[in-house]
């Protein structure tokens, strides 16, 4: 699964441009196939790490309507829902994600695409889930 980048760290120049030559070449792919999964992954990533939040928004609402029971789309649709600052869409995203079996709870309290949802008074209640899965689990 493709990482979800870290917005903080400010890309060079020439990072800028790779990634522009990749977002191109991806770009093409999708067009060609439209439901190539690993391709959107890749796209969507790409918009977002180059500030493109709208575009990588688009690609995970895609993915999840491609893998609609994939905890980890959801996941990243959060993030993108979070960058965005639709935080009701975060949080449903984000709880359909932890329902599905998303476990990795110390990302979560870490993610910094998740740092906006973190602030919104919505977090309160998927800390509250998670504390429950996390005694459920042990």
């Amino acid at each position: 699964m493709p990482y979800k980048p870290n917005l903080r760290k400010k890309l060079t120049r020439q990072e800028q441009r790779d990634l522009d030559v990749e977002i191109d070449f991806v770009e093409g792919i999708v067009r060609r196939a439209p439901d190539y999964i690993e391709a959107l992954q890749l796209l969507g990533d790409g918009y977002t790490k180059r500030g493109r939040l709208d575009e990588g928004l688009r690609i995970d609402e895609r993915l999840a309507q491609l893998q609609p029971d994939d905890p980890m789309t959801h996941y990243n649709l959060a993030c993108s829902y979070s960058l965005t600052e639709r935080f009701n869409s975060a949080f449903s995203a984000l709880e359909r994600a932890l329902n599905l079996g998303y476990y990795d709870f110390k990302w979560l309290a870490k993610d910094p695409d998740l740092s906006n949802l973190r602030r919104h008074p919505l977090y309160k209640r998927i800390r509250d889930k998670v504390r429950s899965m996390q005694i459920a689990v042990s």
